[in-house]
């Protein structure tokens, strides 16, 4: 009867101080190690987004260039691809429908740049990365549509 009753006693014992400290530090290890790696992976992953909404924004105005025989000017800017746009060159068969529901902003909240007819090519577009300026390195390097597509 004593060895059921003394079983008992040990079997709902609770942690010790020890044993909580040592599950502390096995947490804090693994989070020392495991942190770093995710936080550094939040600016690659703003490059990888705005490389992607360039791409579809180049997909966007090659169909806008297959409709109307041009790509949309510098004044006319990307808005053309939501917006008919006015003046030169007028748009012929500019689809009603547009060919973006709205023009993105890069992953850090800034305008994409574009200028037609472009240095690199028929145009340019280009972000000026997490700086918002022009030039700059890792992930403040400017991104052109031109370097993502080669």
């Amino acid at each position: 009867m004593t060895n059921i009753k003394h079983s008992y006693k040990y079997a709902h014992r609770g942690f010790t101080l020890i044993e909580i400290m040592v599950v502390m530090v096995i947490l804090g290890l693994l989070v020392a190690i495991v942190a770093p790696n995710i936080m550094g992976r939040s600016d690659q992953a703003k490059v990888t987004v705005s490389k992607t909404q360039m791409r579809n924004i180049a997909n966007a105005l090659d169909l806008y260039r297959l409709d109307n025989s041009h790509y949309p000017s510098t004044q006319q800017g990307l808005e053309a691809l939501v917006r008919r746009p006015s003046g030169n060159p007028e748009p012929k068969n500019w689809n009603p429908d547009g060919y973006l529901k709205s023009v993105p902003e890069d992953a850090w909240g800034n305008p994409y740049q574009y200028i037609s007819p472009g240095v690199e090519g028929p145009y340019d577009l280009y972000s000026y990365g997490s700086d918002g300026r022009e030039g700059g390195e890792g992930d403040a390097a400017d991104i052109s549509i031109w370097q993502i597509q080669n």
